[in-house]
């Protein structure tokens, strides 16, 4: 059983782009989409798709299609879980932390939803830092 399934999803994204692979499949929950979509309109997916499986159709996976730049290397080049279940990490509102001088991207559960830092700074807004990449 799988104890942690942020981290399991962003394990398979890394994975996926590793093996070059255009999509791989992910179990569904709504932070894990919350997740993916954000990845997605920053330019980091390609495309997220709920698909329903199983004999009743009750079981939903996502499947998540990855972007590769020009060279064929994946659009995440790192790919890291901040806060875990045995060690929250927490980020005040008014914190600027910028990610590799401004070119990454931090993924923050607030009040107001999952956003990116960025999002998060505008909206004076702090959260759990649920994961950086670049």
């Amino acid at each position: 059983m799988i104890t942690d399934t942020i981290a399991d999803c962003l394990t398979r994204l890394r994975n996926a782009g590793m093996a070059g692979h255009a999509q791989f499949k992910a179990p569904h929950s709504n932070m894990n989409e919350g997740i993916f979509r954000i990845l997605m309109k920053e330019g980091y997916l390609s495309g997220v798709e709920v698909v329903s499986e199983g004999p009743t159709g009750k079981r939903k996976n996502l499947v998540v299609s990855l972007r590769y730049t020009k060279d064929g290397k994946p659009a995440v080049n790192f790919l890291r879980r901040v806060s875990r279940p045995s060690h929250r990490v927490y980020r005040k509102a008014p914190e600027k932390l910028e990610v590799r001088s401004g070119f990454g991207l931090q993924i923050l559960s607030t009040s107001k939803g999952l956003m990116t830092d960025k999002e998060a700074i505008e909206k004076k807004l702090g959260g759990e830092v649920i994961a950086e990449l670049w």
